[in-house]
């Protein structure tokens, strides 16, 4: 079994990643000597040199001739000269997820949150509760949490909490005691052959987490309970009493904001009033609220949080107004369903206002997949803008077809109802 803790001298690639930057500082933590590369600078990537990490902005064989172990991200290919040069010297070569799962290792409670849709929302609600519970928890989040400064948050030895990605498989190298389930939907096609792969890889997720561990999820989503087939350490959370946890007399107050009782076996347990608009937050607070009340946090404490909690960084993230007094907020949402929960976020919050969406579509990959549940996401915005497509890193060609609905729409204005 490999073990990053042998290798003094570490050297990430693609370091100024969300999620690389923030293992290195783990790694730093635990008396590592770290560097890396990469090839953008960034308000990371100089937080990371003021905190003595070195960063190289480009990619040479010379910056890995003195280093013990290479750690990379999904973002850097074969030919990149650091890991040819990894290769020639037999330099140890391993993902973020697989050393992500090697510090795993080194806690009593480790919690990775996974799914399509949340993971940094509940990944977010589940640090803050148990760090407001003095549980000192080690984080590490997806986006930048404004109670963290950051990202990623060093705390003791006994709690560990991240987000456990599906794409390419990087979740099966992590090493949870509690897995959080919180829904699965069809995404990443670019690496998944369909939902039946994607429903093979989280079942083999869950199936990983130790017996004397537990796994949390939300119990009405078909292709989680096809996950959870045949397992029985497993909590589930949802709308009806048919779940172990189940939300009753939900409602919206005049911000768009839910409040609701949480019940279990016929009795009401808790009342929750969110500090975060839309429905689907209601489905996220219930996960984070089930996974540390296993862990014994007091419900008291978890209402206060979940009250108190903004939302992390492009989730509903409001920028602010404009001269002409219209609203911004900016949201990370790249998946059909996302879009449109937000929307409907946007609607009960700004219930007498006009709503405009401006969207980025999101890789070829996806845009060409989800065209038709693209179109009737954003349709349920009063105006929408359409940007050029971003393409990312790992796609090394553009989809023949899916240009032209920028030919059609470049930046402009649909206006439809």
């Amino acid at each position: 079994m490999a073990d990053i803790s042998k290798f003094k001298r570490i050297h990430c690639l693609g370091i100024g990643g969300v999620g690389l930057s923030a293992v290195a500082e783990i790694l730093q933590d635990n008396g590592h000597v770290v560097s890396g590369t990469d090839i953008n600078r960034s308000d990371i990537t100089d937080h990371l040199n003021r905190i003595g990490i070195k960063v190289f902005y480009e990619h040479k064989a010379e910056n890995v001739e003195d280093v013990d172990a290479i750690v990379y991200s999904n973002a850097v290919s074969d030919t990149n000269p650091e890991i040819v040069r990894a290769k020639e010297r037999r330099i140890p070569i391993y993902s973020r997820a697989e050393v992500l799962g090697m510090i795993m290792r080194n806690y009593k409670h480790s919690i990775a949150v996974c799914g399509t849709h949340g993971k940094t929302t509940v990944t977010s609600m589940t640090s803050l509760i148990l760090r407001d519970a003095k549980y000192e928890p080690t984080i590490l989040v997806g986006g930048n949490v404004e109670e963290i400064k950051g990202n990623v948050e060093i705390g003791g030895n006994n709690y560990f909490v991240t987000e456990a990605c599906e794409y390419m498989d990087s979740f099966l190298h992590l090493n949870p005691t509690i897995g959080v389930l919180l829904n699965i939907d069809s995404d990443h096609l670019d690496y998944f052959k369909d939902m039946d792969h994607i429903v093979k890889s989280f079942k083999e997720f869950v199936s990983n987490i130790p017996k004397k561990g537990i796994i949390i999820a939300f119990g009405e989503n078909p292709f989680v309970k096809e996950a959870l087939r045949g397992l029985t350490n497993v909590i589930t959370y949802g709308y009806t009493d048919s779940n172990d946890f189940y939300a009753e007399n939900i409602s919206f107050d005049d911000r768009g904001f839910p409040e609701y009782d949480i019940c279990h076996e016929g009795k009401t347990l808790c009342h929750l009033h969110l500090g975060v608009p839309g429905e689907h937050n209601v489905l996220n607070s219930m996960a984070a609220y089930v996974t540390v009340r296993y862990l014994g946090v007091n419900d008291d404490v978890i209402a206060e949080t979940l009250k108190k909690f903004k939302g992390t960084h492009r989730r509903f993230d409001f920028t602010g107004v404009t001269k002409k007094g219209v609203k911004i907020v900016d949201d990370y949402a790249h998946h059909p369903s996302e879009i449109k929960a937000t929307i409907d976020s946007a609607r009960r919050k700004y219930a007498d206002k006009q709503i405009v969406a401006i969207f980025q579509p999101h890789t070829y990959t996806r845009t060409a997949k989800f065209l038709n549940e693209f179109a009737e996401s954003l349709l349920t915005a009063d105006k929408v803008f359409l940007c050029p497509i971003f393409a990312s890193v790992r796609e090394k060609e553009k989809i023949v077809g899916i240009e032209d609905l920028q030919k059609v729409t470049p930046g402009s204005e649909i206006i439809h109802g």
